[in-house]
């Protein structure tokens, strides 16, 4: 570069070398953000899926090891074996019991020939697996005539269907929603299953018991909105659902809300619930028009779209602390950050007292809090501000600290009401569900599949939450549903109202 073309001013210059420093530690970060995202683990903590398929190799070189001792030392093998007895607990009492003897030849005794008499016995138990089995129900309906003025033919009336002139039973619709929307097998997999059976079930017949399933499901999903509406307290949150879109030879990304209840944290009453809604866009109206009526207050992450629900005056907004830890944890990990470092540090800090209230009452909560929530809260906030003051504004650091400093008084809100929450987790934990069938199936096949995957999901997920087997649950309610249940009693089919019933037999 030409001397004369230097700037006469120095600090002009120092200034540009500035700018073009703070420009490139801010595409390093990106970089390093890009990198971490292509190549490194996703979430801050390793996924309990992918931990427990570690475990399952380790445990099984164990067992193998084990079993190469036990053939050359019967002691061990012995030893091995009352201990599984003593810790492996009992089966459950609503399985079917067969019961087979394992007796003697000869009752005569070995010494002197006299009859031997019974003077107890052991007994032991062990879990038995009949391979699923298809089964068909056959229905005769008798034809009755008068010979004498052979006016007419009198016949019982057929029993309803969900599916008129079709072959499923309710349980055999309930089983592919479960496997659909709990276990995550899409219908081409379940055709396959089933086509090892002999039953050859094309997987457009499915996806038609899947609509209609659907379709009679909805008011309840929509009766589950309701109810979770009334309640003073929700979680809300959002994530993206692929929709296919033949017009266009692709997908296009529509949203699946959820909105969940759960306040066995500090021990309330209300069952909990998850009820999800497709959109087909994220906009700020969407949450808007799903939660009209809700009046209370709505923990979310850090989606602007809810500001505006809380300018109506009847919602007041929580947010999330994992959000906020979130941002220092990808500047943290990615190399030295001393300012991030300490700041995920000052939020541990938070999360080890919740750790202690968990469970406690509202006041306990609230209690503990003001005394030691509190002085963490206060300290943190004029940290975080001179610590703004000293970087540049441009950085991903500034953005993590104006994130946190632009929602304080919704991040602070815990303090003084101990039915909140620290972070959005109970909501986030019932999106993953979602995520895994997203990756399993890859999109849904029009608007239409989308919903239906909100409906079926929403109460499979609520099952869940309140430990129902939405097996037995959906086969109940879609003969229920037949049989013609009053509309009227539609909470009786609400999933927690069979918190209290036995289902077992159903499925």
């Amino acid at each position: 570069m030409p001397s004369d073309a230097l700037p006469d001013d120095l600090e002009t210059l120092k200034a540009m070398l500035l700018a073009e420093r703070i420009q490139n530690e801010r595409l390093r970060q990106i970089i390093k953000e890009l990198q971490r995202h292509r190549f490194g683990r996703r979430a801050e903590t390793l996924p309990e899926d992918q931990m427990l398929l570690g475990l399952e190799d380790v445990e099984q070189t164990a067992a193998s090891d084990a079993a190469t001792a036990d053939q050359s030392a019967p002691a061990s093998r012995a030893a091995r074996a009352e201990k599984r007895r003593t810790n492996r607990g009992s089966l459950p009492a609503h399985l079917p019991r067969i019961e087979f003897v394992v007796d003697i030849d000869d009752k005569a005794c070995p010494c002197c020939q006299g009859e031997l008499h019974r003077i107890g016995e052991d007994k032991s138990e062990r879990l038995d697996i009949v391979p699923a089995q298809f089964r068909v129900l056959v229905t005769r309906r008798p034809k009755y005539a008068c010979r004498r003025c052979e006016d007419g033919v009198v016949q019982a009336l057929a029993p309803a269907r969900l599916i008129e002139g079709g072959m499923p039973t309710e349980a055999t619709i309930a089983q592919v929603l479960v496997s659909k929307y709990a276990d995550h097998l899409p219908l081409y997999r379940q055709a396959q299953i089933y086509a090892r059976q002999g039953i050859e079930l094309d997987r457009s017949t499915l996806a038609d018991w899947v609509g209609h399933a659907a379709w009679h499901l909805r008011p309840l999903q929509e009766r589950l909105l309701v109810k979770l509406k009334q309640l003073p307290r929700l979680f809300a949150d959002e994530t993206t659902a692929p929709v296919l879109d033949p017009g266009r030879g692709c997908t296009k990304t529509g949203q699946l809300w959820a909105y969940a209840a759960d306040d066995r944290p500090w021990g309330g009453c209300d069952p909990p619930g998850v009820v999800y809604v497709y959109a087909p866009d994220r906009k700020s109206e969407r949450p808007i028009t799903h939660l009209e009526g809700f009046k209370g207050i709505l923990q979310v992450d850090g989606y602007a779209g809810y500001r505006k629900l809380a300018d109506r005056g009847d919602v007041r907004l929580a947010f999330c602390w994992s959000h906020v830890r979130r941002g220092f944890y990808e500047l943290a990990v990615s190399g030295p950050a001393p300012i991030a470092s300490e700041a995920l540090e000052r939020i541990a800090g938070l999360y080890a007292v919740e750790k202690d209230v968990r469970g406690r009452s509202p006041e306990e909560r609230r209690t503990v809090r003001s005394l030691k929530s509190r002085p963490l809260i206060d300290a943190l906030e004029p940290w975080l501000r001179a610590k703004l003051g000293l970087i540049s504004q441009k950085s991903k650091l500034a953005m993590a600290i104006r994130y946190a400093l632009s929602r304080w008084e919704g991040l602070t809100r815990f303090i003084d009401d101990g039915r909140i929450e620290l972070d959005n987790n109970t909501v986030e934990r019932s999106i993953r569900p979602i995520a895994l069938n997203r990756k399993n199936a890859l999109f849904a096949g029009s608007d239409g599949g989308a919903e239906h995957w909100a409906t079926v999901a929403s109460l499979i997920e609520t099952c869940k939450l309140n430990d129902i087997d939405p097996l037995a649950y959906l086969t109940d309610v879609l003969t229920r549903i037949v049989d013609s249940h009053p509309n009227r009693d539609i909470d009786q089919l609400l999933p927690w109202a069979y918190r209290t019933q036995e289902l077992k037999a159903v499925a």
